[in-house]
């Protein structure tokens, strides 16, 4: 350690220096009563202690100087993924692997800091041979050693692996961000062995009742040619589909297709499995389960009018894009015959009509208290439309209309339109909308206002409505084809008008959830080592959120197992983390009491087998060896993985660095100068006074 001043200039020394001298001097220069040795003495502890005084004026900095050695880092990631434990080469012994992985790690800690870390789906301290990883992401290694020794001195990585990664990204893109040699431990067997799996089954997790649905299974096969097997699928434990395959080859890959059938509402658990060859190295990898959501049906959406309209086929069209929403056109006496209690969302494209042809309709609809969206027109009743509904009143003249321009209404939030839109509305052909005085409940939330010209109003064009939980919708406007045709015009992709027609439609769909108590999970589909996640919410008579009360949860599985939790309490809702469960199809009921009333909610999710460590059994020491060339580490066997510490030793880039710690610190912090200072002035003080002078 080294120290010095720093920060003023040795000519400030000097001069606080001769601040002391002269003040000594004219303190001693006429005293004759003191001894000559005394005098002098007393002279020198003067200066010294005046010009210790001024010299901390100038707050002179002190710099010291330490020197710090850090060892290199030497960093083992092991690998305690299932492919690890399941597939060993020839002649290799798992006790002396583990024992000679430790004996490394106590000789390398003899000269360097060791940190040992294993690896599967997650990382975690330590070495582990328990081989119970679900994934093997070596990424997620690599990430943890950036994280946590950017800028120390990492000398080197050992990896021990088997080559086989699954999860998170290829760890040959990471090495180039650690700038350390990686000496890798090549695990597993690279020579492929007979063996034939499921790779992969392609499917939708949601479809619709009584649809057909199609889903692709990947089929591989090593070292089986000529074999025959076949490809079952079963549904909630029945076999409901099965397909011969013939194995051409040691190394095939077939992808086949399976037509299913959506007959039942509910999550559907369904197995595809192929049939197991003789000496196989693994069954495991032979079937895969996934689950199935089937939902009754889309929401049906009624385009009603009393005659043909370019808007209906804009609406139909844009409505049709959703695959959630179903769009039925009826026109004209057809309204007469069809049932609108079917459908969940009525448009009434100017209905009530000029010549009252949809009267009898419209009574129907008017008595299921059905969501609807009113689009007025020149055809329009305009009196009928007042007495049907009571949140809108236009007092029209002549049956005229006007034209009016979209503005959008600032602070809508229902559902979102981005500025591009927004932009390209406003520059959109003119809808035609009856002449009149609008009339609106204070209520309404408006999208688009009416722009007149260049005239901006207060007055909606598009707006909805909510009387009492019924949704309704206005547009005052006829003429959606007319920004068709400015799109088009002006080369703008159509998907605005698209997506404000779904939106709208979703939005007077969609029921308000009035419940009082809520639980669901964070999403209804988990992997095998994901923690299932539920939230809940509580609300009192007044609809405010409390969580006063304990509330339970019994989640059941396909065998009936119950199991039993407490959620835990947030600022103003219900939390609880259940872990990671086994793979299965699960149903959940929660429960709770307040104010003498109970309440319960229930839901299901399901949690996915994880099978990708079964799904590779050959291991990839070709990418080991990349690694440890591109890092400028080495390959080493399992048997010779004592032989690394030599290699490290033998690496003149490993080596301790030492670091400069320089630290400035005020000199007048230091305490000790002004006891200093102090004594010096006490003792000549005391001997002034002992030998008589003032």
């Amino acid at each position: 350690m080294n120290s010095f001043f720093a920060g003023t200039s040795i000519l400030y020394f000097i001069g606080c220096l001769g601040l002391g001298i002269l003040y000594a001097w004219l303190l001693y220069r006429s005293n004759k009563n003191l001894d000559k040795k005394l005098k002098y003495g007393l002279t020198a502890v003067r200066i010294i202690a005046v010009a210790a005084i001024a010299w901390l004026l100038f707050a002179p900095l002190i710099k010291t100087l330490n020197y710090h050695l850090d060892k290199p880092l030497i960093i083992i990631g092991q690998d305690n993924s299932l492919s690890v434990g399941q597939v060993k080469a020839a002649g290799f012994d798992q006790k002396l692997y583990e024992q000679n992985l430790k004996a490394l790690y106590d000789k390398l800690s003899d000269k360097y800091k060791v940190k040992a870390y294993n690896f599967g789906d997650s990382v975690g301290d330590g070495f582990n041979f328990k081989n119970q990883g679900k994934l093997t992401d070596a990424s997620a290694f690599f990430q943890k050693i950036r994280d946590e020794y950017t800028n120390r001195n990492v000398g080197a990585i050992i990896l021990t692996t088997d080559g086989i990664f699954n999860h998170g990204g290829n760890p040959l893109y990471s090495i180039n961000q650690i700038n350390s040699p990686v000496y890798t431990i090549a695990l597993g067997d690279s020579i492929p062995k007979r063996d034939i799996l499921i790779s992969n089954v392609n499917y939708n997790n949601i479809v619709y009742l009584d649809d057909d649905f199609t889903i692709e299974v990947q089929v591989q096969a090593f070292q089986s040619d000529r074999e025959n097997t076949a490809l079952m699928v079963s549904q909630n434990g029945a076999k409901v589909e099965q397909q011969s395959i013939v194995i051409t080859g040691n190394s095939f890959v077939k992808t086949v297709s399976v037509k299913l059938h959506a007959g039942k509402i509910g999550v559907q658990k369904y197995t595809v499995q192929v049939g197991a060859l003789p000496n196989e190295i693994t069954t495991k990898n032979n079937s895969q389960t996934f689950y199935v959501e089937v939902i009754d049906g889309r929401q049906k959406v009624l385009l009603a009018a009393a005659a043909p309209h370019p808007d209906l086929g804009v609406l139909r069209e844009a409505i049709s894009l959703n695959k959630h929403y179903e769009a039925k056109l009826a026109l004209a006496d057809d309204l007469n015959a069809i049932d609108p209690s079917k459908f969940d969302l009525i448009v009434l494209y100017q209905l009530p009509d000029a010549q009252t042809i949809s009267a009898s309709f419209l009574q129907k609809v008017t008595a299921l208290k059905k969501p609807i969206w009113y689009i007025l027109g020149a055809q329009s009743n305009v009196n009928a439309f007042n007495q049907l509904q009571n949140q809108v009143n236009l007092s029209a003249a002549s049956g005229s209309v006007q034209e009016v321009y979209p503005d959008f209404a600032n602070g809508f939030t229902s559902f979102n339109l981005s500025e591009e839109d927004k932009r390209q509305f406003s520059g959109f052909d003119p809808l035609l909308m009856p002449f009149g005085r609008l009339t609106v409940n204070a209520s309404a939330t408006p999208v688009f206002n009416q722009r007149i010209g260049k005239v901006s109003t207060q007055q909606p064009l598009l707006f909805f409505t909510n009387d009492n939980g019924l949704k309704a919708g206005y547009l005052m406007g006829e003429g959606l084809w007319r920004w068709k045709l400015s799109a088009a015009e002006n080369e703008i992709e159509q998907s605005s008008i698209n997506n404000l027609i779904s939106q709208t439609v979703q939005y007077l769909t969609v029921k308000d959830d009035k419940r009082r108590f809520k639980v669901f999970t964070s999403k209804s589909a988990y992997d095998e080592n994901e923690s299932i996640q539920f939230n809940g919410t509580l609300y009192n008579e007044s609809y405010q959120l409390v969580n006063e009360p304990e509330v339970n949860l019994q989640i059941k599985n396909d065998a009936g197992k119950l199991f039993n939790y407490v959620f835990s309490k947030t600022e103003v809702g219900y939390l609880l983390d259940a872990g990671a469960i086994p793979a299965g199809n699960y149903s959940y009921v929660a429960s709770t009491s307040l104010g003498g009333q109970k309440f319960t909610a229930a839901g299901s999710f399901y949690v996915n087998a994880l099978i990708a460590e079964y799904q590779q059994t050959t291991a990839n020491h070709q990418l080991l060896n990349t690694i440890s060339k591109q890092s400028n580490g080495r390959l080493f066997m399992p048997a010779d993985l004592l032989k690394i510490a030599d290699e490290i030793l033998k690496n003149e880039n490993i080596k301790t660095i030492s670091y400069e710690d320089r630290k400035y610190d005020e000199l007048i912090n230091l305490k000790w100068l002004f006891g200093l200072i102090l004594i010096l002035l006490s003792v000549e003080w005391f001997l002034r006074k002992r030998n008589g002078e003032l």
